[in-house]
């Protein structure tokens, strides 16, 4: 078994990017420019939100953060991501979700200038990576590709099989996993809820995209040998000995199929590092178009 390490990887892909941001500042161009808005006091956001940030440091990026209170209207955040569209200084800009419930999310997803949704989420980005063209990839999916990528494992005619259908991981990486490229040029499989006799089509599976929200929903005996597996699933569960009171479980149980599978990502340090490398990759792309 391989392990899949997002950190080590995302480290790699950011050591790239700080090198090309060092080159472009020496030629004169412009510094990239990331905004993040967030709203509330979520601590799994917050959390995630001063990662980002730290990353963009990192690399030589300026980050403006936005925080707002949970309390603001939906007229007014939108007043700011109108604020943010026309500032032609950031390149590029996440609101941050979750969204407190009297906030309509797709209305702000709407909103946000397609050409600064680094993002992804935005239907007009999500239409073009559809039909394979020029365009922000969703962040997860997107670092997931780049993880397959740079091991090397071999995704053409392969099975496989996504557990999940969400806008934001599922359907993208099922059209990512489906496309004529590499990586890519899989079979793909979309469950979900819905579907009937799931532990049967995972176990006709080379390559299993976790997605559900669910710890250890797949274990040892729904996977067959050699497979490969990555986990998007970050759930909180209670942990005393922890600092934290908790600690993050994926959808696959890792101890039993880790034993099975040829590489498999961990939660953490998996497919959450290389994310948050994506919305750097997605910014710089911005940034060069200027």
């Amino acid at each position: 078994m391989i392990l899949l390490d997002g950190k080590k990887t995302s480290q790699e892909i950011r050591n790239e990017i700080g090198l090309e941001v060092k080159a472009l500042k020496e030629k004169g161009g412009k510094t990239p420019h990331l905004a993040v808005v967030l709203v509330g006091n979520n601590g799994a956001s917050i959390t995630y939100v001063n990662a980002k940030i730290k990353d963009c440091e990192e690399v030589g990026f300026k980050t403006t953060l936005i925080k707002l209170s949970e309390t603001i209207s939906e007229k007014e955040l939108l007043e700011e991501v109108h604020k943010l569209n026309a500032d032609s200084d950031v390149d590029g800009y996440i609101v941050q979700l979750p969204l407190p419930t009297h906030v309509d999310e797709q209305k702000v997803i709407m909103a946000i200038d397609p050409l600064k949704d680094v993002d992804g989420f935005h239907p007009e980005n999500l239409g073009k990576m559809a039909l394979n063209l020029p365009t922000f990839l969703p962040a997860t999916p997107m670092g997931m590709m780049d993880l397959l990528d740079r091991y090397n494992i071999e995704t053409g005619g392969k099975h496989c099989v996504i557990v999940g259908r969400s806008h934001i991981v599922g359907l993208p990486a099922s059209i990512l996993m489906g496309r004529n490229h590499y990586p890519g040029n899989a079979t793909v499989t979309l469950t979900h809820s819905r579907t009937i006799n799931i532990e049967k089509i995972l176990r006709e599976a080379d390559i299993i995209i976790a997605a559900v929200g669910k710890p250890d929903f797949i274990t040892a005996d729904m996977v067959k040998e050699g497979v490969v597996i990555l986990d998007v699933g970050t759930t909180r569960v209670v942990d005393k000995s922890k600092k934290s009171g908790y600690r993050l479980k994926g959808d696959v149980d890792f101890e039993g199929v880790s034993k099975k599978a040829s590489y498999i990502t961990p939660v953490p340090g998996g497919v959450g590092p290389m994310t948050r490398v994506s919305l750097l990759k997605n910014t710089l792309r911005s940034a060069r178009t200027k």
